[in-house]
C-alpha cells in the first residue's frame, strides 16, 4: 500500500507462497525465491523473520527458514533496485530502521513504534526516532487491555520494548491498515515505511537523471 501510495500509477504485484485474500493490489501465490524479476522497476522482499524475532526464545526447539542470505543473492543476480526488510537482529547489511512514532503512527495516546530494518541497493536518508510516552504492541495474541514491560517505556530483559496490547481496532489504526485480521497484522508492516521508502527511491532516480 505505501508503494501504491508514493507511486499511484504502478502496478504493485505481490507473491507469496500461501494465499493472501485480502491482498488489496495484484497477487500472485508462488515461491518468490523462482518466481521471474523480469520486467520490474523496484522489488521488495520480505523474508521470514522468524529466525531473529525476539519471540523464537519463547520455542526455543523449533527451527526456522534462514533466507536473507538467498535473498540478497537473487536481488543482486537480478540487477533491478531492490529493499530487503526484516526485524532488528537480523543480519542485514547496513541497513536503515524505520520506527512509527517517526511517522506520527499510534492510536490515541499511544505511539507505535514497531522498528524493522532495511537494507537496499539505494542510498535512503534516516529520520530519527520520536519516542514519546506509551507504545502499542501488535504483535502476538494474549488479552486485550494488558501491559508488557513497563508500558513500553524501558526495555525488557531481552532487549524488546513492549506496550499496551491493543485491540484489534486500535492496531489497526495504529499501523494505519484496515483491511487485514489480527494475525495478519501482527507480521505486517505499516504502509507508512514503504511509502517513505518508495519516496526515497525516487529521489535518487530524479537525481540519478
Amino acid at each position: 500500500m505505501g508503494y501504491s501510495r508514493a507511486f499511484p500509477d504502478a502496478e504493485i504485484v505481490g507473491v507469496d507462497i500461501n494465499p493472501q485474500p485480502r491482498y488489496p493490489f495484484t497477487f500472485v501465490q508462488g515461491d518468490a525465491m523462482t518466481f521471474p524479476l523480469d520486467g520490474f522497476e523496484l522489488i521488495h522482499a520480505s523474508p521470514p523473520c522468524q529466525a531473529y524475532s525476539v519471540l523464537r526464545r519463547a520455542n526455543p526447539g523449533a527451527i526456522y527458514p534462514d533466507l536473507i542470505a538467498p535473498t540478497r543473492d537473487r536481488l543482486v543476480a537480478s540487477f533491478v533496485p531492490w529493499v530487503m526488510e526484516n526485524v532488528p537482529g537480523a543480519p542485514l547489511h547496513s541497513p536503515i530502521t524505520l520506527c512509527g512514532s517517526m511517522f506520527g503512527l499510534g492510536s490515541g495516546d499511544r505511539q507505535l513504534r514497531r522498528h524493522r530494518l532495511f537494507e537496499s541497493s539505494f542510498l535512503m536518508f534516516l529520520p530519527t526516532c520520536r519516542h514519546k510516552g506509551e507504545a502499542i504492541g501488535v504483535y502476538g495474541g494474549g488479552p486485550t487491555g494488558r501491559y508488557t514491560f513497563e508500558n513500553g517505556i524501558r526495555k525488557g530483559l531481552i532487549g524488546r520494548r513492549g506496550g499496551y496490547q491493543g485491540t484489534i481496532a486500535e492496531k489497526r489504526e495504529a499501523m494505519d491498515v484496515y483491511w487485514m485480521t489480527a494475525k495478519e497484522l501482527n507480521q505486517a508492516i505499516p504502509p507508512a515505511y514503504t511509502q517513505f521508502i518508495g519516496e526515497q527511491f525516487a529521489l535518487t532516480r530524479v537525481c540519478a537523471a
